[in-house]
């Protein structure tokens, strides 16, 4: 389990880019989103440093990382 606190994020479509990029990379990584926070949190085998990569990809600024 990973928890980013993430920039950027307001809407709907902000959450279904970042599900999308992370299921990319890990099509069964459970994924939740946390607008109000800013917060995405990630129950996946890929590591840290993938899952944030897939944030970013997103177009997203990922803020801080921790595995959880």
């Amino acid at each position: 389990m990973a928890e980013f606190k993430v920039e950027g994020m307001s809407c709907q479509h902000c959450v279904a880019a970042v599900t999308r990029s992370i299921h990319e990379i890990d099509a069964v990584a459970q994924v939740q989103v946390d607008l109000e926070h800013g917060r995405v949190v990630v129950a996946s085998t890929e590591t840290l440093d993938a899952l944030k990569e897939a944030i970013d990809d997103a177009g997203y600024t990922v803020v801080s990382a921790k595995a959880a």
